[in-house]
């Protein structure tokens, strides 16, 4: 949980360049999409970590120099190509960039479902099988995006 918060606050980060470098709704739409969807789930987790005493991590944690990046995360390098870009190379950066995310999510959840008596607990099996289908919808629909493009 707590790796994944920073995780998803990337995910907020890269969706907020949309609205400023692109001028295609499916984009826009898929941004505003991804923003929900990572605003509830972060205040999930965050109720989660706090009913088990838990501490809660700095979102921005993975800005720091040296700081280890969750499965899928974009580097700083990578976050500062996206910022420059604008247009179609801006959408196709952002689809590239999501779709690794997203893949970095799915990695963690099969990791955690693959660790014996991980994913027990109700509440957190019901996150993790719903991160896994929403994330993987979402990557064959920017796929499909991506694809798109390339025309």
């Amino acid at each position: 949980m707590q790796g994944m918060i920073g995780h998803h606050q990337q995910a907020l980060e890269m969706v907020a360049l949309i609205p400023e470098r692109t001028s295609r709704d499916d984009m826009k739409m898929l941004g505003k999409r991804i923003e929900l969807s990572q605003q509830d789930e972060i205040k999930m987790m965050q109720e989660w970590l706090r009913g088990r005493g838990q501490e809660l991590p700095d979102p921005h944690a993975h800005h720091m120099h040296g700081a280890t990046l969750m499965p899928g995360m974009l580097t700083m390098e990578e976050m500062a190509q996206l910022e420059a870009a604008k247009g179609v190379p801006f959408d196709r950066l952002f689809l590239e960039g999501m779709i690794k995310h997203h893949g970095g999510a799915l990695i963690m959840v099969h990791e955690l479902f693959g660790t014996p008596g991980a994913g027990q607990d109700g509440d957190i099996f019901a996150f993790a099988s719903d991160v896994e289908a929403d994330q993987q919808m979402e990557i064959d629909r920017m796929g499909a995006l991506l694809r798109e493009l390339q025309k």
